[in-house]
């Protein structure tokens, strides 16, 4: 976005934009921007803060008041915006999520009886908020599940996105994996709010879906297709999380 930001304003367009790792917008110098303490994937702060993130919005767009730049300005709002401060109240998902599977169930088995249960929390998230994110991958629940349990067997399975190619189209259905478990799980009742950090904690360690992606990742990064070996091995799980390794 920095380089971006340079491109346009030689055309004379004034720009401004978020930054999450400062040390990168310092390389990068871009007319304007404003570095926020939030986590990766959070640029506005904390979910269901819509106070938070118009200060944030509001804080960005003033620093087109700058004649020029650069200019990188820190927002002080660092107490907001889901940053741990071990002061949260302890929250649990409402459905069993075992990790082991029951008698001689396999992978898929567990994870679609996972799914199963999950989805009236999705199904109620979306109530709630009257529209959801998921939709990345253009695909339904039951297809993206089939298409990405499918990985397991071969690592260029039939790609039923066929607006997108196969790497992009897992990229695409991993995310929206992941992002309907958040909005699921996020519709639980009672007052705690579980920080970004929580729920990646949640998803990656108690989750046969984050067990399912850890496994994709390794079928799919021995993929004699380098683009589909460079997507799984870098966008599908985070470097933190390939404990498989």
């Amino acid at each position: 976005m920095g380089g971006l930001g340079h491109y346009l304003e030689s055309d004379g367009i004034p720009t401004t934009q978020i930054s999450l790792v400062r040390e990168h917008t310092e390389v990068m110098r871009p007319p304007r921007a404003l570095w926020v303490p939030f986590p990766l994937g959070r640029p506005l702060g904390a979910a269901n803060d819509p106070a938070l993130q118009l200060r944030v919005l509001r804080a960005a767009l003033a620093l087109l008041e700058a004649p020029e730049g650069p200019v990188l300005e820190d927002f002080p709002d660092e107490a907001a915006g889901g940053k741990d401060d071990g002061a949260e109240a302890p929250w649990a998902c409402p459905i069993p999520l075992q990790r082991e599977p029951e008698a001689d169930d396999g992978p898929a088995t567990v994870f679609r009886r996972e799914l199963r249960g999950l989805q009236p929390w999705y199904d109620r998230a979306c109530e709630q908020r009257g529209h959801t994110t998921v939709g990345a991958s253009g695909l339904g629940i039951s297809d993206l599940a089939e298409f990405l349990l499918a990985f397991l067997e071969d690592t260029a399975p039939t790609n039923p996105c066929t607006q997108l190619p196969l790497e992009l189209a897992l990229k695409a259905a991993a995310e929206d994996l992941k992002t309907l478990y958040f909005e699921a799980v996020t519709a639980q009742p009672g007052d705690a709010s579980p920080t970004p950090a929580a729920l990646d904690d949640w998803f990656w360690q108690e989750t046969h879906a984050g067990q399912l992606l850890m496994e994709i990742k390794r079928h799919c990064v021995k993929s004699q297709d380098p683009a589909l070996a460079m997507i799984a091995n870098f966008m599908i799980v985070p470097v933190a999380r390939s404990s498989w390794e």
